[in-house]
């Protein structure tokens, strides 16, 4: 090959190189600025293939997706001093991409390290102001939405980013006074089982008396039904014999002659001392019942 083709050749890759250089493609989850020569010429760039200046613009990248960033698990203390480890994770996305860059170069660590210093001031002020019965249940929701609203003011006028949520993962005591803790939890928890106890058996008490109570008056009630009616039947019944006796009394006499000899020998072992001429046998004799 001579010299002139090689040279055109290299002119060629040279003006393919520029040429390629000279443009760019900006996606939908990326935000774009363009420097040149370190200074900013254009910024939020539109997603689309886009021409520049080669050599001497250069463009600088940032995802505009939702990122999360874990915190590193910090102490606060509470309202009533209580001492909590309170783990966290935080999610922003790019919102000014030129507010971004002037603060923070396009370096994501410098936003990791304001974030996180803000959300551990954010945070100390939130649990500071609040009872640990406030931060562990009552007032949670409360607390998130206090931070995310503080921390989006200060993050958006500062770094240029949107904090689209800050949650509280986990809220543990300190190790060396956990155990104390749930010591004292334990404690709490068998007291009041003792007064449920002792309340169940107060109205057991109560119930058992009140049953006992109501077994007597059923019995007396039923004795004194039972007593009338036995009481009732005996008059019925000496009225009825005393008619009886009115109509026939030599028939009623037998009558009960025969029940008494029925009830006297009613066993082989049964002895009667009697005199022979006793009105007893007064029917055995004569089946008239003459004397």
């Amino acid at each position: 090959m001579s010299t002139k083709n090689l040279f055109s050749l290299i002119i060629v890759v040279l003006a393919l190189i520029v040429g390629l250089s000279s443009f760019y493609i900006v996606t939908q989850f990326e935000r774009v600025v363009i420097l040149r020569f370190g200074g900013l010429i254009e910024v939020d760039v539109q997603p689309g293939i886009h021409f520049k200046m080669p050599l001497t613009d250069k463009v600088r990248r940032f995802d505009r997706r939702l990122q999360t960033m874990d915190m590193t698990p910090e102490s606060f203390y509470t309202l009533d001093k209580k001492r909590l480890v309170v783990d966290s994770f935080i999610q922003w996305r790019v919102s000014n991409v030129t507010a971004f860059y002037k603060a923070t170069n396009g370096d994501e660590r410098m936003v990791i390290n304001q974030l996180s210093q803000t959300v551990a001031s954010g945070l100390s002020s939130q649990f500071g102001s609040r009872t640990l019965h406030d931060v562990v249940s009552g007032q949670r929701d409360e607390l998130m939405a206090e931070l995310k609203k503080s921390l989006n003011e200060t993050a958006n006028n500062s770094l240029g980013i949107e904090v689209a949520d800050v949650r509280v993962k986990r809220i543990d005591f300190p190790p060396e006074v956990s155990k104390s803790v749930f010591d004292r939890m334990a404690a709490d928890r068998e007291k009041e089982a003792r007064e449920y106890r002792s309340q169940g058996k107060e109205q057991a008490e109560v119930i058992r008396a009140d049953a006992d109570r109501q077994r007597v008056v059923l019995e007396a009630n039923a004795y004194r039904d039972a007593e009338r009616l036995r009481g009732d039947g005996d008059a019925k019944a000496a009225a009825i014999y005393a008619a009886a006796f009115n109509k026939d009394p030599e028939f009623y006499a037998f009558v009960r002659s025969l029940n008494a000899y029925r009830s006297s020998f009613s066993s082989k072992e049964d002895l009667l001392v009697l005199d022979p001429k006793s009105e007893f046998f007064r029917y055995l004799k004569d089946p008239l019942g003459k004397k």
